[in-house]
């Protein structure tokens, strides 16, 4: 009797596991360590490894992409249908530092298995997301008889994510040509819990600041000027009172330009989350949840914009008392987008609203940092309905939808590439990125394996181009 192709899957699956792992503790082993100068020789080799290991699964192109600072990794595998669609999967191959002494129950760069789980840095964020890709593509084509996948298959790998991905953007324009992409597909994200499947469908953007506040030349006393000069630590309090209302809302005037509020249906679907505030206030250590009036705790972290005081300073912080007007004071700011909102717009605002809060007498600078921009894919969009029918076949259950409220380099690949920005991947809240014990569920990574062996298929069936 004939397998069906979802059997025929996860038959190939089984059979290549246990290859599969060994290869993926293999890369896991290299300490590929951006924000480390010592580990670049390893960043490096890091990089080498996945190359040839693109090559040995069946790339036609694997090549390592020189930038200003660590390598990525490029590949490519056309498909032999000249209607189909091309994506490209995005995600690097750089890890957060760590060490035994941290609080690891095993060295972090030998990689472990207990329970059923894969324990070292990387096993999640995001070597294994990554790596899943390269047995998916082996079950499509096993699966299907084909001897190139369904679609035009590319990979970007870079290897300075966890350092802020501060080339990357000129790295993609640089190829934008090669990288050309009907979507793309970003494998270093979650999903809400191991019984809880979910497509992310957007990232907020970033926006940061410093404010710098100068008065006196020097530091005077307070017994013989105060009250009667400008206190640059006082400008510094009183900004940071007026930056929202009694609504929680962001009273810069014109920071809510353009935003894309969410849909009545996209509320019911957060609300449909099993989430439960008390334990999030507990993971949060936190005692209280507050923020904009009118929406809820999801909303805000994941589809509001906001603005945060990251740090503030100013005048004499040691011990006992000095009896001083400093002669300076600083404010650290940031501000999350959403959808609609633009990064120069933010800044310029910003700019304007802080002018208008320096009191006379007061000189301040003002400094952005690089900015990051906020993506979205509508939920009817036809590449995100492959993803969830994808995941829904892999794990026979109904897939709900996440936002995520940090960011990071996705939006670049929207922008610059002008295709649509897919999340696909199965790490879940426990995994513990950045902390010691990261690790990774060995059934959900399966899946994510049986995830993209559906995904290729259905997105050929989804876009079909004119020959």
């Amino acid at each position: 009797m004939s397998q069906t192709p979802d059997s025929a899957v996860r038959t190939y699956i089984e059979q290549h596991s246990s290859a599969f792992l060994e290869d993926l503790a293999e890369w896991l082993r290299i300490p590929s360590v951006s924000a480390q100068p010592d580990h670049a020789p390893d960043v490096r080799r890091s990089a080498d490894w996945l190359a040839a290991e693109l090559r040995e699964t069946g790339f036609p192109t694997a090549e390592v992409w020189e930038t200003a600072g660590a390598p990525a990794v490029y590949a490519e595998w056309p498909s032999d249908d000249p209607e189909a669609p091309t994506v490209l999967v995005y995600g690097h191959h750089d890890v957060q530092p760590a060490a035994r002494e941290d609080g690891w129950d095993s060295e972090p760069f030998e990689p472990v298995v207990r329970d059923n789980r894969l324990y070292a840095r990387g096993a999640a964020d995001d070597k294994g997301q990554v790596f899943f890709h390269t047995l998916g593509v082996r079950a499509h084509l096993a699966a299907t008889g084909r001897t190139t996948p369904a679609v035009s298959l590319k990979l970007l790998i870079e290897g300075e994510e966890e350092s802020g991905s501060p080339h990357f953007r000129a790295l993609v324009e640089e190829h934008a040509g090669r990288l050309a992409a009907d979507a793309v597909i970003v494998s270093d994200t979650g999903m809400w819990s191991e019984d809880t499947p979910t497509v992310c469908t957007g990232m907020r953007g970033l926006a940061e600041c410093e404010i710098h506040f100068f008065g006196p030349d020097q530091d005077i006393h307070s017994g013989s000027f105060g009250g009667a000069v400008p206190n640059p630590a006082t400008a510094a309090a009183r900004l940071v009172a007026a930056l929202h209302d009694e609504h929680a809302r962001v009273a810069v005037p014109g920071f809510y330009d353009g935003v894309v509020e969410l849909t009545d249906r996209e509320r019911e679907l957060f609300a449909e989350l099993p989430f439960d505030e008390r334990e999030w206030l507990r993971t949060a250590k936190s005692y209280a949840a507050r923020g904009e009036a009118g929406h809820t705790t999801l909303e805000r972290i994941w589809a509001r914009p906001t603005a945060e005081v990251n740090g503030i300073g100013g005048g004499y912080q040691g011990p006992g008392s000095k009896t001083i007007i400093p002669s300076s004071a600083m404010v650290k700011l940031s501000f999350r987008m959403v959808a609609g909102q633009d990064p120069a717009h933010i800044e310029k605002v910003v700019r304007d609203w802080v002018a208008t809060q320096v009191p006379a007498g007061i000189r301040h600078e003002i400094t952005f940092g690089a900015a990051t921009r906020p993506c979205l894919t509508p939920l009817d969009h036809p590449a995100l309905q492959s993803v969830v029918r994808a995941m829904g076949r892999a794990f026979g259950k109904p897939v709900r939808f996440t936002r995520e409220g940090g960011s990071g380099p996705a939006a670049d690949l929207q922008e610059v590439l002008d295709a649509p920005v897919l999340f696909l991947g199965i790490s879940v809240p426990s995994d513990g990125w950045h902390a010691p014990n990261e690790k990774v569920e060995l059934d959900l990574l399966l899946k994510g394996v049986e995830t993209t062996a559906y995904l290729w298929g259905d997105l050929a069936r989804t876009w079909r181009h004119a020959p």
